[in-house]
């Protein structure tokens, strides 16, 4: 295995949400030059992260909800009418049907 791929600046790091007022300490490689004064009186550098399991959707259960009665409502809609338009060129087709055998009758009297 070699032994000079691995990072060896593990440090405490502060990462910061500020959309959800959220804040937590863990070691990181990540380099920063932002600091912050943490709860134990401590100086640490800060990480500021756009997302964070305070602010995401996924797990703060404000997940978007998505319209499917709104699309299986317009599937419905659209199979009826298509069953409508098959119904109206049946009937069409036998009042073409009967109309030639009506025509075709009498014209053989």
């Amino acid at each position: 295995m070699k032994s000079s791929i691995h990072p060896t600046t593990y440090r405490p790091v502060v990462f910061s949400d500020d959309q959800a007022g959220f804040a937590f300490l863990t070691q990181s490689t990540a380099a920063t030059d932002e600091t912050i004064k943490w709860e134990d009186g401590n100086t640490y550098p800060l990480v500021k992260v756009h997302i964070s399991s305070a602010s995401h959707p996924f797990f703060t259960g404000e997940e978007k909800i998505i319209d499917t009665e709104g699309r299986v409502d317009r599937f419905k809609a659209r199979a009826a009418a298509a069953e409508a338009r098959k119904a109206e060129l049946a009937n069409k087709a036998k009042k073409a049907k009967a109309a030639a055998a009506k025509k075709a009758s009498s014209s053989e009297e």
